[in-house]
């Protein structure tokens, strides 16, 4: 029962910091019709600022950490508003592939920065309590696991209710469902759309430290664990936010679960699954479920008339 609640534990911390990446996905999805591959690079941008700040230069965590992510969502407005709003118009494969590249830019810039080594981020969190956990009937419970939870479900929070009582959030969701329509009521799309990458562009700089923070440090592959909530937004569907945190919350047990079972796992299927399965068992998910609802769980189908 103990590995149960750890393995559950560190599943749910892992799903809340993927839905904060999943949620970009969908809100930029939503708006532009287009899938941003640029996510993952942003959310590392993010850490990457944070322990620029924090460390190189001395400034205080908890304002490096402001500033930094405030910063991340700048470049994501930056972003929109440099590269992808002469590309409106323009078929949302070329804009998809645009994405891509702007990745990879973000990537290389920070990578040839970070170098060989891991950075830390100067976070306060691995001092706490017995090396930056507690335990609670032997279950290990980390502060920075912890504080991704809150983190998660405070931002989810004030995002439902910005999406359903603030004119912008009103806006957004309009523009969301029929941009034409929206424009013919007045509403500033251009607006709409550098304000969806700049809160994507938020929710990235806040993954981005959970992923980094602590003991898990900067690195050049730590674009990948952003990544991995691609996944989850296919499973939940690419057009629904409650999907995008179903999806990570999926993902997010499901490494959790593989990671302390699969040792018992390997004795059912008979053959060793290799160390890094739990890594690869998010996108079998993925697989099985889209072949039972290719929309995903939540997803809008589409209905095309000839």
């Amino acid at each position: 029962m103990t590995v149960f609640l750890q393995a559950t534990f560190e599943g749910l911390s892992l799903g809340a910091i993927y839905s904060l990446v999943a949620i970009g996905f969908v809100l930029i999805y939503k708006a532009t019709d287009v899938l941003s591959f640029a996510q993952p690079a942003l959310a590392v941008v993010g850490a990457g600022i944070i322990s620029g700040l924090a460390v190189d230069r001395g400034v205080p965590f908890w304002l490096a950490l402001i500033i930094g992510i405030v910063f991340t969502g700048l470049i994501g407005l930056l972003v929109e508003r440099t590269f992808l709003r002469p590309m409106v118009g323009e078929p949302v494969f070329s804009v998809a592939i645009l994405t891509i590249g702007i990745d990879i830019l973000l990537r290389t810039i920070l990578n040839k920065w970070i170098g060989i080594d891991p950075r830390y981020l100067g976070d306060p969190f691995p001092s706490f309590g017995n090396f930056g956990s507690f335990d609670v009937s032997g279950v290990t419970l980390k502060y920075l696991e912890i504080a991704a939870l809150i983190t998660a479900l405070v931002l989810i929070g004030i995002l439902g209710v910005f999406f359903k009582r603030s004119k912008y959030g009103i806006a957004m969701r309009a523009t969301s469902f029929d941009q034409e329509a929206a424009l013919a009521q007045g509403i500033n799309v251009g607006r709409v759309f550098g304000l969806v990458w700049l809160i994507a562009g938020i929710l990235a700089g806040f993954s981005g430290f959970f992923i980094t923070g602590g003991f898990n440090t900067l690195t050049q592959a730590s674009f990948i664990s952003a990544l991995r909530a691609l996944p989850a937004v296919v499973i939940g569907g690419l057009d629904s936010i409650a999907g995008a945190v179903v999806g990570s919350l999926i993902i997010g047990l499901t490494q959790g679960y593989i990671a302390y079972y699969q040792l018992p796992l390997e004795s059912i299927v008979g053959f060793t699954l290799g160390s890094g399965f739990s890594l690869i068992a998010p996108y079998l998910v993925m697989f099985i479920i889209l072949l039972i609802k290719p929309d995903g769980l939540f997803g809008t189908k589409e209905v095309e008339r000839v």
